[in-house]
């Protein structure tokens, strides 16, 4: 097959292109304040080089001196230079302030991290806590730690830290949570990449705005807190510089002296003014990189099950699937899937089709170990090349994912990181799965760019996702869905977001790598032209149940539900030119809705009083045929039997 090089679309914004520091850097407002903070901890730091005078010798024949070519910025009331004084007390003040907000993130980014990515009962403790820290009140823990440890400052940073870190928590917290709903985080756990992996990686990355803004801020307040306790004297004692100190001294002779009040609280506030400034810079450049290149926020369907009615998995077939029911965790469980069941066989490729609401992505997230995290197996049995899976722990799942069976979302350029490169993204599912690193994971990731038939693997591995169409996107997750060489392959609705021309591609695509490599493929979608093309069996569900099992080709000449042949009649393909499309009344009902007996005969032009009396059984037809039908005599003209 022949493929066509797509076209590269426009570049997006600087900010997308470039990392968060450069981007900071290039704002005038970053740049000045970068500055201005990188030339006074360098001054500061090199205080006993550059300071013309000790800070603590006194001049007594030049107390209370304005600036002259001998003292820069004058002297205080004991003569001692106040420029001296301020870069030693400089060292201290800001030495505390990265006490403070070191101790800040070493508490609150793994537990924030944590809480937001994995929920559950860590993330109800967490929250608990943080919530008792935040009504602790913080002055008077300041001075007892001042007073226990010998008004030891870094004692009182370090607890100062401590206390502040329920605040931020609950700010990485939250942004961890939106992380997590991305389909790249989705994507990359399908990889099989570990929790650790996955956060690192992915869910950092997302909130490390968030962190540098609340961290700029938090020490912007550290210096003011910092500041005020040594103004107090609770800090080093007199004679010590500090820049609280300063201003104490300043302050008892102001009246005398205004000037000496100036340097170091001039300091202070252009200090706190550029923490301040350095967080909205962050903050606008990280709403810039975003909107620059967007990614869709994972969507999360209320699915359905299949049913098929055979007691027992097919022992030789890859994936069975049996009875599998799924529901809500609470008080008051609400069902989604309803005994769905259906086989796979080695290199097959089935299709899972029904409308949007039927349950078929909640079908095959249930088959790879991902659902939500309020839902669970509530019955039911999944067997994968003869082993249950149903009940394995996500550990166990993660060498499945990524290897074994691998899954493509189908939004495919909201499954891409857009933080990191198409080469780093493929990389890094390579080393995941065949722990190689460096320079042999670089080239495999190539390997299978061109695999997948992108033109120019190399250009397109130095790109970032939003530098690459919807059709090479997609091509990228095939690469990284078959880095692991799976023996099955989860497509969700991998063409829905193309052009005609760019899906056939992508199916021809998939035919030819489930040739190379004997692959399954479960084929989630609605279009019954893409399931004619590639699928040998089909599984219609409807309301959370499989309503009919066939192959491919009898579904077409024959369907032997109502819903199957409704389905097939609205299809485009089926409607002439100037013709109406043949669309289902009303919809698929919710889980809370579903009726007692057959969901489907609401919609049904051949309902019967007995379709809603109670639960419609599963038929077999005939050899690998199945329909939860009461008419499927009808359907088939009288050929069918129980």
């Amino acid at each position: 097959m022949t493929t066509l090089p797509e076209p590269a679309p426009r570049p997006a914004a600087n900010a997308a292109n470039t990392g968060l520091v450069r981007s900071v850097l290039r704002s005038p407002r970053g740049a000045i304040v970068v500055a201005f903070l990188v030339v006074l901890i360098l001054a500061c730091a090199l205080a006993p080089l550059i300071a013309p005078y000790d800070p603590l010798a006194q001049h007594l024949s030049a107390v209370r001196s304005g600036p002259s070519g001998s003292y820069w910025l004058g002297t205080d009331s004991l003569g001692r230079d106040l420029l001296s004084r301020l870069l030693h007390g400089g060292r201290s003040s800001l030495l505390g302030v990265l006490e403070a907000v070191v101790t800040l993130l070493i508490v609150a980014l793994p537990t924030g991290l944590l809480a937001g990515y994995l929920g559950g009962t860590f993330d109800r403790i967490a929250m608990r806590v943080a919530e008792v820290v935040m009504s602790v009140p913080v002055v008077i823990i300041l001075l007892a730690v001042l007073s226990i440890f010998n008004h030891s400052m870094t004692s009182a940073m370090i607890a100062f830290g401590v206390l502040g870190s329920s605040g931020l928590m609950r700010v990485i917290r939250g942004a961890a949570l939106t992380a997590r709903e991305e389909l790249y985080v989705t994507a990359a756990e399908l990889m099989g990449l570990s929790r650790l992996q996955v956060v690192v990686r992915h869910v950092l990355p997302r909130c490390r705005g968030a962190i540098i803004i609340q961290a700029s801020l938090f020490a912007a307040v550290t210096l003011g807190v910092q500041t005020g306790l040594t103004f107090l004297s609770l800090g080093p004692p007199p004679p010590a510089a500090t820049w609280g100190g300063m201003v104490a001294d300043a302050a008892s002779v102001f009246n005398q002296d205004a000037w000496m009040l100036v340097p170091p609280g001039a300091t202070i506030a252009l200090t706190v003014l550029a923490f301040g400034l350095l967080g909205d810079v962050v903050r606008d450049v990280s709403a810039e990189k975003y909107a620059a290149a967007p990614a869709s926020r994972r969507k999360r369907r209320t699915g359905t099950p299949e049913t098929a009615g055979r007691p027992e998995p097919a022992t030789d077939m890859l994936l069975s699937v049996r009875d599998l029911s799924v529901a809500t965790d609470g008080e008051r469980p609400l069902t989604l899937l309803d005994a769905v069941g259906f086989d796979i066989a080695a290199g097959e490729t089935v299709g899972l089709v029904g409308e949007s609401g039927s349950g078929k992505t909640m079908t095959a997230r249930a088959v790879i170990g991902l659902l939500p995290g309020n839902c669970r197996i509530t019955s039911g049995r999944v067997v994968f090349d003869g082993s249950p899976v149903q009940d394995l722990d996500q550990r166990a799942f993660r060498k499945l994912r990524g290897r074994r069976i691998a899954m493509i979302s189908q939004e495919p350029m909201a499954a891409l990181d857009p933080s990191f490169r198409i080469g780093s993204l493929v990389a890094e599912v390579v080393r995941a799965v065949d722990g190689i690193k460096g320079k042999a994971a670089h080239a495999r990731a190539i390997e299978l760019l061109r695999m997948v038939e992108i033109p120019d693997p190399e250009a397109v591995a130095r790109r970032f996702p939003h530098q690459i169409s919807g059709g090479m996107a997609q091509r990228v997750a095939i690469a990284m869905a078959i880095a692991g060489r799976p023996e099955l392959l989860i497509a969700d609705e991998p063409t829905t977001a193309l052009d005609v021309t760019v899906q056939a591609e992508i199916l021809d695509l998939l035919r030819s790598l489930q040739q190379q490599n004997n692959m399954a493929i479960l084929l989630v979608t609605h279009d019954w032209g893409v399931v004619a093309d590639v699928c040998t069996k089909v599984v219609v569900m409807y309301a959370g149940q499989v309503v009919e099992t066939a192959p491919a080709g009898e579904v077409f000449d024959r369907p032997a539900h109502p819903y199957t042949r409704s389905l097939l009649l609205s299809s485009p393909e089926n409607t002439h030119v100037g013709e109406r499309i043949q669309a289902i009344p009303g919809s698929v009902p919710t889980p809370q809705r579903w009726p007692a007996g057959c969901r489907f005969a609401s919609r049904c032009d051949l309902a019967q009083p007995g379709c809603t009396e109670g639960a419609i059984p599963v038929k077999d037809i005939s050899e690998g045929r199945l329909s939860r039908c009461l008419r499927v005599d009808t359907l088939l003209g009288g050929e069918a039997r129980r």
